[in-house]
């Protein structure tokens, strides 16, 4: 929701006054530093930022594709000592330069003030503002850039004081981002009457001579005589454990309830017994994540008559440096209710099997690898009407740089229920679908990951350590079916052809050798996965593995799915791919005078000539504008003293509203 003013007599008479515009309704924030807090709101085709920062100098906030800053899209903006605001749409194109003028000024103000403590900005600008020097604000993971300085700028033209600014760089969802419900009477009430259920590791040690453990810990259901519903939960880490903690995942077990019961009173342990059965997920946190929250009209059930009163919470810690005397005691917080949902939600997750039939060879810029959960799994256990996946977890380890699920029906491929093409393995927060999508039965998933494995000298396996691989979705849905584990493998004979192997024999000591072809005779496959020409053979690999044969892995609360343990099936026919439908940009770019004296980059789009009533209202709108009346929701901190707008300013202000310049 943007502040927006109905007429120009409104504006005036509201900044005259020493009034403040109306409020936004954020839906997200996130705070990027301790002093530089920064909310937004995303829209249709837009999406409208407030930064608040601790600092009476100049602040930039912006986009880059690395942590670097190299080809950072960035807004500055300051109030001068004169009370005027300035916002300037700029880039950064080397990291030893200042972000240079855009010829195309594509950020719009929306309010901006100065107090005793604070700079706060509120603006908003298009996702695709077809400038080539802005980046498209989409799904994907975006690395947001920040820096400030004590000091301003000493005139309109935006020469940055030299030294001393505070520079940041970190991962965030901006447009599918969990969000905290709207507050309501109704869910103000539904707050008072949560529970919580904090299950903790027991100071877990970790080892001093292995970066990575795997530690599992059975927790047993609070003492609840009726079902209730888990409407959101949260991680609760240690201080000082954030740098140890890869991920946390929480599993129902229906194993043997004694062995459980018993299990449940320990500190836990690095494996539990298979008859645990603890293979369906009812919530995971990974890296960068900072909880989830259920929609309204779904929840995740604890039900003490017909669900698993034990859970088993595995926590993936990983210690590169072998730091010495490392204990954690970090877990999840599930808040639960006895005011039941419409619907009980479920997560299904789809991806390749941890195994080592899941190869990466070395040094190539793009690897992609699949897993697929068939039609024949989802056909006999999603209903007729189907199941509406609303939010998804993509989790790879650290080679991962893309991640889609793509949804297949009837030979048509329909758009990616979730994609990241800018996917960081170090930020793997929920993403909230915009809208929820149906699946049916008989559809075939695929979790499609592309690796970089060009900082590797060798091939990197499936396997659950941060030096293997993995590829996982983990979709959140309603309402809940038995299947949980839609995973698939390369079948044994197409990891065989891809790597150009015939024929494979076991010896007495049961020693498994190449028998054909001949010139292999002998070699062992671990001996062939290392000697294996990747380069001059990558796009082979790729092929066979794509058109090969997979073994799918089905799997409910009660084991395999039935059925499906022996199949070897091949890639689904698509006689209808996807194709992304992306509309050429007719925009006309944008320029002020300022921007043209200042601006190196000439080459965009048609010039514009910088007397024309455009021009002049793009500089007048954005580049420097009179003072906005102070915010309803800015920070408490500091004092309500701003430096003041006169009346001809204001007026100034709403006769260019007039011409639509500046609000719209």
């Amino acid at each position: 929701m943007k502040a927006v003013i109905a007429s120009c007599f409104l504006l005036v008479f509201v900044l005259a006054n020493g009034g403040v515009l109306s409020a936004v309704d954020w839906k997200h924030s996130a705070a990027l530093d301790d002093k530089f807090l920064v909310l937004w709101s995303p829209n249709e085709n837009d999406i409208t930022f407030e930064i608040q920062v601790k600092t009476l100098g100049y602040v930039g906030f912006g986009f880059s594709k690395d942590d670097d800053k190299v080809r950072a899209d960035m807004v500055i903006g300051w109030v001068d000592n004169n009370g005027q605001l300035h916002l300037q749409d700029r880039h950064v194109k080397d990291t030893s330069k200042d972000p240079e003028m855009d010829s195309s000024q594509d950020y719009t103000l929306l309010l901006g003030y100065e107090n005793k403590t604070h700079t706060v900005l509120r603006f908003y600008r298009r996702y695709n503002t077809c400038d080539p020097r802005d980046f498209k604000i989409t799904n994907d993971t975006m690395q947001v850039v920040w820096q400030y300085h004590k000091e301003e700028p000493a005139s309109a033209a935006g020469v940055l004081p030299a030294n001393g600014a505070v520079r940041g760089s970190r991962p965030l969802y901006l447009v599918q981002r969990d969000s905290q419900p709207r507050p309501s009477s109704r869910n103000q009430d539904a707050e008072q009457s949560l529970q919580t259920w904090d299950i903790l590791n027991k100071q877990v040690r970790l080892p001093m001579d292995k970066d990575t453990l795997h530690s599992c810990r059975i927790a047993k259901m609070p003492n609840i005589h009726r079902k209730h519903h888990v409407v959101k939960y949260e991680p609760v880490i240690q201080p000082g454990s954030h740098d140890f903690l890869q991920h946390m995942t929480l599993y129902e077990c229906r194993g043997n309830q004694t062995e459980l019961e018993s299990a449940s009173k320990t500190s836990g342990s690095v494996r539990y017994q298979p008859s645990f059965q603890c293979t369906t997920i009812a919530a995971i946190w990974s890296l960068g994540s900072e909880g989830f929250n259920y929609p309204l009209e779904a929840g995740y059930p604890l039900d003490p008559h017909e669900g698993p009163r034990y859970y088993m919470l595995e926590t993936h810690y990983t210690n590169p440096l072998l730091d010495v005397d490392i204990t954690d005691s970090s877990g999840l917080r599930l808040h639960y209710t006895d005011r039941l949902r419409t619907h009980d939600a479920g997560i299904l997750s789809v991806g390749i099997d941890p195994n080592w039939r899941h190869t990466i060879p070395p040094g190539q810029p793009e690897v992609v690898s699949e897993g697929h959960c068939i039609s024949n799994c989802t056909g006999q256990t999603i209903p007729n009407n189907g199941i509406n996946i609303f939010a998804v977890v993509m989790h790879t380890h650290q080679l991962g740089r893309k991640v889609r699920l793509r949804q297949i029906r009837s030979g048509e491929e329909l758009p990616p229920i979730a994609s990241d093409t800018n996917y960081d393995p170090n930020y793997q927060e929920y993403r909230k679908l915009q809208k929820p999508v149906r699946v049916y039965p008989g559809d075939h998933l695929i979790a499609e990951c592309t690796y970089s494995s060009e900082s590797r000298q060798a091939i990197t396996l499936g396997g659950l350590t941060t030096r293997h691989e993995t590829c996982l979705v983990s979709t959140l849905y309603y309402p809940r079916i038995e299947l949980s584990l839609c995973y698939s493998l390369p079948s044994l004979p197409t990891v065989l052809q891809s790597l150009g192997i015939q024929k494979l024999v076991q010896s007495e000591n049961r020693t498994v050798t190449i028998e054909e072809p001949k010139e292999l005779a002998g070699m062992t496959l671990e001996e062939r996965l290392m000697s294996y020409d990747w380069e001059t053979n990558f796009q082979y690999f790729q092929e066979v593995t794509r058109v090969g044969t997979i073994t799918p892995l089905c799997s409910t609360s009660k084991g395999p799915l039935p059925g499906t343990g022996n199949l070897e099936v091949h890639y689904p026919r698509i006689l209808r791919p996807y194709e992304d439908a992306t509309l050429p940009c007719s925009k006309k770019p944008l320029r002020n005078k300022l921007s043209l004296l200042t601006s190196e980059d000439t080459d965009i789009g048609t010039p514009v000539d910088p007397d024309s009533d455009e021009t002049n209202a793009v500089e007048r709108g954005q580049l420097v504008r009179s003072k906005v009346s102070r915010s309803s929701d800015g920070p408490a901190a500091g004092s309500s003293s701003t430096r003041s707008v006169s009346l001809p300013v204001v007026l100034a202000l709403a006769a260019m509203l007039v011409g639509g310049a500046a609000f719209r």
